[in-house]
């Protein structure tokens, strides 16, 4: 009856919290937009550019509300969660303009509040507000463990620490996970280590040679001020087929702090922030998936249905308004377009469109639309062509971050270069596949033998309009804008 009851309250607040958003939207229309991607996917920079963009006019010609002059001005305001902190919008513009930095990755959620005046179609001056909310994806890959038990948890954790790549970079955890006995009296030394071990292999995972994505439970990489709690100090257990834990046994302390992480960590993020989202925005790093190979597109895959399912997607109702909101558009974006010449731009969406193809046909189906698109928020890169063996290929010029490595050199973050990325395939099949059909990644060998290398490149020089004011180049930023927000221009 417990859990029965617990459900009922999260629903009753649930409830609550949209009628009270319901209501303050009537006075002040407002989108309430989710940004999130897994690690390294460029959410920081994606939300930089975006504001500095409406607030600075930057150049969207496929945004029709700018391109039609509709917009008079858009300026930032207080945000209105007192309990969320600021995304720090002007410390990020800085290092990307006066330091040519990457600013430094989401590692807690954050939020910022730009309002736009517009005319109207019928003449009127109106205003929207737009509410953007950043967030790690990897808190989103949490949200599934809120329908499983523990038991369904480690049994579906352990099963796929063994395939592929996982069960040579799991091998230090499951070694220790072999010498625990369940039933045997709870043990804090033993359930610490077994914490840090699965924490050790989580982060294995996440090196760019394997780029593996499917890695809850999310905060054991991003801890925050919950480092070192009984709440992160679990792990998944072998246990038996049949029966259930003892009361004070290891299992019944494992399973006991598994609930504190759902009801401490998972439930506050899915109540107060993520179940309020109008709109989404799912940033996803395919270059790097591809840089390390099939295993890993593979993984992306599988992580990408697991945040399409997490969503409670429809079409948008005066009801669903008032008693179950829900995000009635989703756009999925390969993020650093720039690091492709623009002749594989559509290949790279094309992929990006397979693996989210049978979890979004089910959005589809609840009245959702979705979509996906090829971006660069901030272009680092220009085009160009180059001549090899003579051929001209299509190519990218830009310089490359400080330590990359290809084809034996080591760049030093200042000198710039002409590069051939290489061509994605026309059938996107053939990414997945993990046979002698598919292509070697950096998992097969050394980064000379991969068949991709996308290098990491830094921030471009900017360009300054004629009133002295920096712009930003982006690649389809304003494809993002019209989708994502276009239609709330009436």
């Amino acid at each position: 009856m417990a859990p029965f009851v617990s459900d009922l309250v999260e629903r009753a607040r649930l409830a609550a919290r949209a009628i009270a958003d319901f209501g303050e939207n009537l006075v002040r229309p407002t989108v309430r937009i989710g940004v999130t991607g897994l690690s390294r996917a460029g959410k920081t920079v994606f939300i930089t550019a975006l504001v500095h963009g409406l607030a600075r006019g930057g150049r969207f010609p496929v945004f029709t509300p700018l391109a039609d002059d509709a917009v008079l001005r858009a300026y930032l305001a207080p945000q209105p969660d007192d309990a969320v902190p600021r995304f720090e919008y002007e410390t990020h513009v800085r290092a990307l303009v006066g330091d040519r930095l990457w600013p430094e990755s989401t590692r807690q959620i954050s939020e910022l509040r730009i309002v736009i005046e517009y005319k109207g179609k019928d003449g009127q001056a109106k205003t929207l507000t737009l509410d953007i909310v950043d967030y790690p994806g990897e808190w989103l890959l949490d949200l599934p463990l809120l329908d499983k038990t523990y038991e369904q948890w480690a049994k579906e954790s352990l099963a796929l620490s063994r395939s592929g790549p996982r069960a040579m970079l799991a091998a230090s955890w499951h070694a220790f996970n072999a010498t625990l006995d369940p039933d045997a009296p709870a043990d804090e030394q033993a359930a610490i280590t077994a914490a840090q071990l699965y924490t050790e292999y989580l982060r294995s995972c996440r090196d760019e040679r394997w780029a593996l994505s499917l890695l809850p439970p999310g905060r054991f990489l991003l801890p925050g001020d919950l480092a070192g709690s009984p709440a992160l100090t679990f792990a998944p257990l072998a246990l038996p087929a049949e029966a259930g834990p003892h009361e004070g046994s290891l299992w019944a302390m494992m399973k006991r702090r598994y609930d504190a992480y759902k009801d401490i960590v998972v439930k506050p993020f899915f109540r107060d922030h993520f179940a309020r989202l109008d709109r989404q925005i799912v940033l996803v790093d395919v270059l790097a998936a591809l840089n390390a190979g099939p295993a890993a597109v593979r993984d992306l895959e599988f992580a990408l249905a697991a945040i399409l399912d997490c969503f409670q997607v429809g079409r948008r109702t005066l009801l669903s308004s008032l008693i179950s909101p829900r995000v009635d558009k989703v756009l999925f974006a390969a993020t650093k377009a720039d690091h492709l010449n623009q002749v594989s731009h559509d290949r790279l969406e094309a992929i990006l469109h397979r693996m989210i193809e049978r979890a979004a046909s089910r959005a589809h189906y609840a009245g959702a639309e979705t979509d996906v698109v090829a971006l660069a928020a901030v272009r680092a890169t220009r085009e160009a062509r180059v001549r090899s063996n003579g051929d001209e290929l299509p190519a990218i010029v830009g310089v490359p971050q400080a330590g990359e490595r290809a084809a034996g050199h080591v760049f030093d973050g200042e000198r710039e270069i002409a590069l051939f990325p290489g061509d994605l395939p026309a059938d996107p099949e053939r990414v997945f596949d993990l046979g002698r059909t598919g292509y070697h990644g950096l998992t097969a060998g050394s980064p000379e033998d991969a068949e991709f290398r996308f290098l990491r490149f830094r921030p471009p020089r900017i360009e300054r309009t004629v009133d002295g004011l920096p712009t930003l180049p982006h690649i389809r930023l304003d494809r993002v804008l019209q989708f994502l927000i276009g239609d709330r221009f009436q």
